[in-house]
């Protein structure tokens, strides 16, 4: 399905909710719950479910990030380094 960009996604921006991935790739709602699904079955990502309230309506949706993955330091001194 379209695993491979929503991987890409969330390696890009991080943890991210399933609108934002299907906002953000531009893959419908639907198709992007059955890839999150699946990269959760294969562990690929951790997910949990999530509401959140817009407008004092609660609104329904997966919260994910990639599974074990950590991003790289950014560049620059960093704080307590010893020269």
């Amino acid at each position: 399905m379209h695993t491979e960009s929503i991987l890409t996604h969330l390696k890009k921006h991080g943890q991210a909710l399933d609108a934002e991935i299907a906002k953000g790739t531009g893959i419908g709602l639907q198709e992007v719950r059955e890839s999150l699904q699946e990269l959760s079955a294969s562990r690929a990502i951790s997910t949990c479910s999530m509401t959140t309230f817009k407008d004092g309506q609660p609104v329904e949706g997966i919260f994910c990030r990639i599974a074990g993955y950590i991003p790289s330091a950014s560049p620059g001194r960093k704080p307590g380094a010893k020269n």
